[in-house]
């Protein structure tokens, strides 16, 4: 998350899409860089170069993509990983014509039981199990979805697009500043792991941020995985029984069964129309998109944009954005094993009930009340891409918070994300775990689209903020029709239904003070940082903060 001004900065007015766009220079804080006319990748600086020269070289925003992605998750090994337990992204292929939806999100393990993370008294889970360590990691999902995305859209083999992870790998780069941190913490589990000691903790201490870091082990898996082009070694050969053996040694519940029995798979959108015009499409459950749509139609119930600016607005969409964390966080799970009122959620009766309640409770300066409790999800990666034939994507993945279940498969050098974790820990929750269950998370790349053509493509990074901060940029570009420089600026709020809400320092302080005394508890804080590209008056625009 960062609160500082956009790294890039230009012009925008969503229109309907054009055949032959242009590019737009971008400008950012401090430098210009040059760009080809060939579309972007954004969404970490240190790798967007790799997605520019395959660009450049004719490859399209797929191709691109899966690359500078895959690159991105060896640079920030805090965020995410080959490993990771989940990437998910909404795509516009043959030239934006067509959309659909990729899940590729963990699947529990098929000893997985509903009471594995009971709280014990004190509403626990006793040793933390459910966050680090073996049992906190299903599937992996990650390294199947970036296969499925280069395998049905892209153009160049898959086999390319891990050359520069594997390059980085082997040559080394300097550890970024997070993951040093990262491993600091962590220390006290990480360091005791013996796979995990291996690579970030030589002589037995803590890689320092600057200092040398690579891993020639999970090179070579990605060799062959390249030599394969594919990821069948991973699910269903040696690696999958090498992954297996490190579950099994060390008390984990992933057995060669539950590898060889997944699948990424491409799915239908959830969609939003929010006008004759425009639609908001997100990935499906379990993805946090469906929050993120459900808090913009009761906006849509309320009239919001045309509320006068000033406390009563800010009011209001704090109590939309509540009535659906409250929703998010006792109604919602995998819906292939729990019924979930996703068509409820997201009627327009529904949303004309909470605008109701919000209005009440905004004319009599209160505050809605309900019991939920907020937690800290971190990590995360996002990347948004699109080329000059029309094509959008936007893919977020993660291993979930720093270094997911910090643990490490010895002799692959593979870190495992913590899916599990996402979890809720109470047996009898929609969201409680279970055999082949898919946990709930928050993940929300989203796509606009006006008059049936994408214009816009975004997701963001930041756990539990994501899916309010991809909001805050829908209420800008499509409620109240904002450029992408307006809309990416302005300021964020968050929250996960308590009073407790975190505005950007940007926010109006005379709000602030108001929303304190109608009983909130107020704090400055930073948000989930997005990435987005975009098509108007003709050119191709991209940004970040």
């Amino acid at each position: 998350m960062n609160t500082h001004h956009s790294r890039r900065t230009f012009l925008l007015k969503a229109a309907a899409a054009s055949l032959a766009p242009t590019v737009a220079p971008r400008l950012l804080v401090g430098a210009l860089r040059s760009e080809s006319s060939n579309g972007y990748v954004v969404g970490e600086p240190g790798v967007e170069g790799i997605g520019a020269k395959i660009l450049a070289e004719g490859g399209n925003a797929f191709d691109a993509l899966v690359a500078t992605t895959l690159a991105g998750a060896i640079m920030q090994p805090h965020q995410t990983g080959i490993g990771g337990y989940a990437v998910h992204a909404m795509i516009a292929h043959d030239g934006g014509r067509k959309l659909t939806a990729l899940d590729a999100n963990s699947t529990a393990p098929a000893a997985m039981s509903a009471d594995i993370f009971k709280p014990g008294a004190d509403g626990k889970v006793p040793g933390r199990v459910n966050e680090h360590g073996w049992l906190a990691t299903g599937v992996p999902g990650l390294i199947a979805g970036m296969h499925l995305v280069a395998k049905q859209f892209g153009t160049r083999p898959f086999s390319a697009a891990l050359q520069p992870s594997i390059k980085l790998l082997r040559d080394g780069f300097p550890f970024a500043g997070g993951s040093a941190s990262a491993i600091k913490a962590a220390a006290a589990r990480m360091g005791n792991d013996p796979g995990s000691r291996k690579i970030y903790y030589p002589d037995g201490k803590p890689l320092a941020a600057g200092a040398t870091y690579r891993n020639p082990e999970l090179a070579e898996l990605l060799e062959t995985l390249a030599k394969a082009n594919s990821v069948e070694p991973f699910y269903r050969g040696d690696i999958a029984q090498r992954i297996a053996d490190g579950f099994q040694k060390n008390g984990g519940l992933v057995t060669t069964k539950d590898l060889a029995a997944y699948q990424a798979k491409l799915v239908e959108p959830l969609p939003l129309k929010w006008d004759e015009q425009t639609t908001v499409h997100t990935v499906p459950l379990t993805c946090g998109g469906l929050t993120t749509l459900q808090m913009l139609a009761a906006l849509r119930a309320l009239d919001w944009g045309k509320m006068p600016v000033g406390l009563k607005r800010t009011h209001a969409r704090i109590e939309a954005m509540r009535l659906a964390w409250r929703d998010r966080l006792t109604l919602l799970g995998d819906p292939d094993f729990v019924k979930v009122p996703q068509a409820k959620l997201l009627s327009e009766d529904y949303a004309r009930e909470c605008a109701e309640k919000i209005q009440t409770t905004v004319k009599s300066g209160k505050v809605l009340a309900h019991a939920v409790t907020a937690q800290d999800h971190g990590g995360t990666l996002s990347f948004s891409a699109v080329d000059k034939l029309g094509n959008f994507i936007a893919l977020t993945l993660t291993h979930g918070n720093g270094f997911g279940a910090q643990v490490t498969v010895d002799g692959l050098g593979l870190t495992l994300g913590h899916g599990m974790s996402r979890f809720d820990p109470h047996p009898g929750h929609p969201n409680a775990p279970g055999p082949g269950k898919k946990p709930l998370h928050n993940m929300a790349p989203t796509l606009i689209t006006r008059a049936g053509r994408p214009v816009i493509a975004v997701g963001g990074r930041g756990g539990r903020k994501i899916p309010n901060s991809v909001l805050q940029f829908l209420t800008q570009s499509v409620v109240l029709g904002k450029s992408l420089d307006e809309s990416m600026n302005a300021p964020r709020i968050h929250t996960e239904g308590t009073t407790a809400v975190e505005f950007e320092p940007k926010w109006i302080a005379g709000d602030l003070e108001g929303l304190k005394k109608i009983g909130y508890t107020v704090k400055t804080a930073g948000a989930a940082t997005l990435s987005a590209v975009a098509l108007e008056d003709g050119e191709l625009r991209a940004a970040m903060r």
